[in-house]
C-alpha cells in the first residue's frame, strides 16, 4: 500500500470526558462517535505539559518539555518533524492552530493558515491571523475580552458566552469550513499531511445560540468540590485559584462559589462548543471522501490538554489532574487497524508524534523520546508505559514551584521542587483525585517509588538528550 494520507486533527483543551462513544452519554457527538466506534480509541493517553504549547512541541518534535526547551506558552518553537514528511514527500498543510513561535515558522509545512487562540493577549495582542482577516473583510470586531468586559455581567459567566456573529465567523466553524474549503479547491495532494487545529472548546466558552441551546437544559455532570477538598489543596494551586479569581485569562473571572445556574451554564457552553467541532469534523470526512483522499488516509483525533472547568475548584489548565492530562486519542483508518477497539494502556501524547513518522515509513532519531503506537494499532502485543510523566515550570499563571507528575495505572504523583508539600493518589480507590495522601504511611513505599522514578526520568532524559535542540529554537 502507498504512502497514506494522515490527516491530525487537533482540538484545544478537550476534556477526555467528552465523546459520547467513549462512555458519556450527555455528549452528542455522532461524528467522533464514528472515528471511535470504527477505530482505535487509546483510552489512557497523557500530555507531557499542562499547557498548549509545550505540550505541542512535544508532540511535534517527539521530546519532554525540558528537553525542547518549549515549557511555557510563547517560548521561540520553529522546527518539527514535519520536516521529515516533507522531505519524504508528503505535501504538508496546516488549517487552524499549531501554537508555534513565531506564529508563521514554516516548521516544515508547505502551506500554513495560522489560526490563535480566541481572546490572545501573551503571544501578540496585534498580530491578525485568517481568522482576523476574515472578521476584517466582512466588517466584523471579533468577540474578546474588550468587548466582554463592557458587559454588565461579566464576572459573572465564567468565560462563557454565545458566539452573536454569523455562525460561519466563529473561530471552530471557521477552520472546519476553511479546511474543507481546502480540500476542495486546492489541487489534490498524494501524499497528504495535513494538519487541523480547532481553536476550542478553548476558552471562551462561545458557541452559537443554536448550539447552546442543545445542552443549557441537559442533565450534565457538574463539578462537587468540598471544603475538605480544597483546604488539602497544595499551596501552589490555592495560590492559583485566587490568581485565576483576580486575573481575567481569556475571558473568565473565576468564582470561589459559583451557582448552580452558573457552572451549568460553564459545562454546556462547553459541550456545546465541542458539538460544533464534532460538525466540523463531519464536514470535513464528506469532503476527504468527495475528493478521494479517504480510500488511503488515517485519521487521527485528539486534543493538547482538559480543562478543569469547575472541578478540584479550578477552571481551566495548569494542575496535573487526570482531567487534564488525559485527552482523547482516537486513530481511524478501517482498511488498516482493525476498529471498535479501546486500549487501557498508558502512553504520551507526544507517541502520536512518533507513530505518525512510522506510518510514513520514516525512521525515528534513534534518541526520540516518543514511542511508536503503531504495534498497538496493528493488533500486536503491546505493553504501554508503565509510567507517564508530565511537568510545567511557573509561569504568566501558574505561579508556584517546578510541578512534576509520575503517573501509574495504580497511583499519581506530584511533585513540587524543593518542597516538603506534593499530591498522591490511588487512582483505584480514588479515581476523582480528591483524597490527597501525599502524609499517609500506608502508601510511604510508593511514593519513594515514585519519586525515586521522577529523579531517575529527568536525570537519565537529560544525559541522553544533550545538545540535540541547540538549532531547535
Amino acid at each position: 500500500m502507498t504512502q497514506p494520507n494522515i490527516i491530525l486533527i487537533i482540538t484545544d483543551q478537550q476534556r477526555y470526558d467528552t465523546i459520547n462513544a467513549l462512555g458519556f452519554p450527555y455528549m452528542h457527538t455522532p461524528n467522533l462517535d464514528r472515528l471511535a466506534r470504527e477505530g482505535v480509541s487509546f483510552d489512557n493517553c497523557h500530555i507531557t505539559a499542562p499547557s498548549c504549547a509545550p505540550a505541542r512541541a512535544s508532540l511535534f518534535t517527539g521530546y519532554y518539555p525540558h528537553v525542547t526547551g518549549i515549557m511555557r506558552n510563547g517560548a521561540r518553537w520553529r522546527r518539527s518533524w514535519v520536516e521529515d514528511l516533507a522531505a519524504a514527500g508528503y505535501h504538508c498543510v496546516n488549517i487552524g492552530k499549531m501554537h508555534s513561535k513565531p506564529f508563521e515558522t514554516p516548521l516544515g509545512f508547505h502551506e500554513r493558515y495560522v489560526v490563535e487562540n480566541k481572546d490572545r493577549y501573551l503571544e501578540g495582542r496585534y498580530y491578525l491571523d485568517e481568522w482576523d482577516k476574515a472578521l476584517e473583510s466582512l466588517g466584523l470586531v471579533k468577540q474578546q475580552r474588550e468587548r466582554y468586559r463592557q458587559r454588565a455581567d461579566y464576572g459573572e459567566r465564567l468565560g462563557a458566552f454565545t458566539w452573536d456573529l454569523p455562525p460561519e465567523t466563529q473561530s471552530d466553524n471557521f477552520v472546519g469550513g476553511l479546511a474543507q474549503h481546502w480540500l476542495r479547491d486546492a489541487p489534490r495532494q498524494q501524499p497528504l499531511f495535513l494538519q487541523i487545529g480547532f481553536p476550542g472548546p478553548h476558552p471562551p466558552y462561545d458557541p452559537t445560540p443554536a448550539a447552546a441551546a442543545e445542552y443549557i437544559d441537559r442533565a450534565l455532570p457538574l463539578p462537587q468540590v468540598s471544603e475538605a477538598e480544597l483546604a488539602t489543596l497544595p499551596p501552589p494551586y490555592q495560590q492559583l485559584r485566587q490568581h485565576n479569581m483576580e486575573v481575567d485569562h481569556d475571558s473568565i473571572v473565576h468564582l470561589a462559589q459559583p451557582s448552580r445556574l452558573q457552572t451549568q451554564r460553564l459545562r454546556a457552553y462547553y459541550a456545546a462548543n465541542v458539538s460544533m467541532i464534532d460538525r466540523q469534523v463531519g464536514g470535513i470526512m464528506e469532503t476527504l471522501e468527495a475528493r478521494g483522499y479517504l480510500e488511503n488516509s488515517i485519521v487521527i483525533f485528539t486534543s493538547d490538554h482538559g480543562d478543569c472547568l469547575g472541578d478540584h475548584g479550578q477552571i481551566q489548565k495548569w494542575t496535573m489532574y487526570d482531567i487534564i492530562t488525559r485527552v482523547p486519542a482516537i486513530v481511524w483508518a478501517p482498511g488498516r487497524f482493525a476498529g471498535g477497539r479501546r486500549l487501557p494502556q498508558q502512553c504520551q501524547w507526544m507517541d502520536l508524534g512518533a507513530t505518525v513518522l512510522d506510518m510514513a515509513a520514516l525512521p525515528a532519531p534513534a534518541a526520540m523520546q516518543a514511542r511508536s503506537l503503531l504495534p498497538a494499532l496493528q493488533g500486536e502485543p503491546w505493553q504501554g508505559r508503565e509510567l507517564v510523566f508530565a511537568e510545567h515550570p511557573p509561569d504568566g499563571v501558574y505561579h508556584g514551584p517546578f510541578q512534576s507528575m509520575a503517573r501509574s495505572q495504580r497511583h499519581k504523583l506530584v511533585h513540587f521542587a524543593g518542597q516538603s508539600y506534593g499530591q498522591l493518589f490511588d487512582l483505584a480507590e480514588d479515581p476523582a483525585e480528591v483524597q490527597n495522601r501525599w502524609h499517609d504511611p500506608a502508601l510511604a513505599a510508593t511514593k519513594a517509588e515514585l519519586l525515586a522514578a521522577l529523579l531517575d526520568w529527568r536525570v537519565k532524559s537529560a544525559e541522553e538528550t544533550r545538545d540535540l535542540f541547540q538549532d531547535y529554537r
